[in-house]
Order: C-alpha cells, then structure tokens, then sequence
C-alpha cells in the first residue's frame, strides 16, 4: 500500500491523518480461488481479487488501528501525557473502492508537493487580520475565516514537517526494495485485460513522452478502466474538409 500524511484541515486547523492506497487483492501461492471471481495464475502463483462490494471491516479495522497505534506509542516518551479517554473512544477509519486509484492518486498529489494554504485562496490582509476562504466539509459550500495574523502564522506553521521528515510510505510489492516483484505482478495482471492497443498518432492529444511509451493504454476518465481502440476520426471524415478548422 502507499500511505500519505495529511495534517491540515481545509480551515488550517490541525487535524493529522493518513491516507491509504491499498490493492483490492493478493497474492497467494497455494493455488487458492475465489468462488465468483476466478484468480488469476501464472508461474505456479494467484492474484486474488477483493469482492467488488467488499474489502475489510471498516468498524473491526478501526479498533485494530487504534490498538497498533497504542502499542506503538507506548516506545514514546509521550505516551504518558496523552488522555486515557483516546483509547476508549472510537476511532475513525473510512474505507470505500476507488476504481484503478488513478483518481485517488491525483487527490494525494498536492498533499505531497504543496503547503497547507496556496495564496489564490487568501482573500484579504488588512488591520493585522487574515481573511481566506475554504470549502465547509460537511455542506461542500464556499466559507471565509477571518484569523489575526499571528493565529493564521500558527495554523500555518504546525503543518510545516521537521527537515528529513518522510511523509510518503510504500509498503509490501509497492516498496521500492521491491521492483522486480512488482514488475513480476504487473506482467501476471496484464492478462485480466485485453491487449494495449498501439501508440496514439502524433495528432492525438497525448504527450510525446506518452507516445514514446512502449505500454501506453489510456485510461476512461469516468470508469479508469483501459480503453480500445475501435478507429481513429480524421478531419474531413465527418466534415468536409474545406470547413475543418487549421
């Protein structure tokens, strides 16, 4: 799985959680097989799918996080100043199916490469106070907050991770030491889906870097599975060429 720390709120207040990205399946190598969707086999090993409708026990989930994590910070020096109470209450640990993750993946990128607050988003800076604007998280709509200054520097500041600090995670197949085992699964998962079609010509809308790909398979925007080529449209096949735009 891929794991990104995520630190602020969308008002700069601190709220630190981690985002996973996890494979919805395994590999086993006793030949095992799920009953509605068949394994995938090569090599004497099998790619076992998740059901579609089910992947973990989010509320059974949710206590063995917060039982690891208890037993993790009991090695801290800290672990005596936190409240009793956090260990009794219920901890909140949200799990849904994201299609390819492709989408999942856009959602993280500016966790990993941008600060809490980009400036198009502050709104005013007079009187010594600092007026942004975020979107509320249980209604979706447009809000300002109006912080003096030194409170908005303090909102800021705590989301800023000491030097070194790593805030991105790969485990299992996905880490780094692990690339001709992850080179392995993608070659055994390429028989789930048809055979990629060849590059685009240069007059499609992709990136020469993509079309220098030798593996290139676009993707759906709506669905993210691959796509077939079924013909290629050139101008003038559907308007005369005479009124085809430059």
């Amino acid at each position: 799985m891929v794991g990104v720390l995520h630190t602020w709120g969308r008002n700069l207040a601190y709220h630190p959680h981690v985002h996973y990205l996890v494979p919805a399946g395994g590999q086993a190598a006793d030949g095992q097989t799920l009953r509605r969707e068949p394994a995938v086999r090569r090599s004497g090993q099998a790619w076992l799918p998740a059901s579609k409708n089910f992947f973990l026990p989010v509320k059974a989930l949710s206590r063995i996080f917060r039982a690891k994590f208890r037993d993790a910070l009991r090695k801290a020096d800290c672990f005596d100043d936190i409240p009793t109470e956090v260990w009794a209450k219920e901890w909140v640990v949200h799990c849904q199916p994201v299609g390819q993750g492709l989408g999942t993946l856009k959602y993280l990128a500016p966790y990993i490469f941008r600060v809490a607050i980009s400036n198009n988003r502050i709104l005013k800076l007079a009187h010594g106070k600092v007026t942004f604007r975020y979107r509320a998280t249980d209604t979706g709509k447009l809000r300002t907050s109006t912080l003096p200054a030194e409170e908005f520097i303090r909102r800021f500041l705590q989301h800023v991770l000491p030097k070194g600090f790593v805030k991105v995670r790969y485990y299992g197949f996905l880490a780094p030491g692990c690339r001709k085992r992850l080179a392995a699964l993608r070659q055994q998962l390429g028989c789930l889906y048809p055979d990629p079609p060849s590059a685009p010509d240069s007059d499609s809308a992709v990136t020469p870097a993509d079309v220098a790909t030798p593996r290139y398979i676009p993707l759906c925007p709506s669905c993210g599975r691959p796509m077939q080529r079924r013909s290629l449209i050139r101008p003038g096949d559907i308007v005369p060429r005479g009124r085809c735009p430059p």
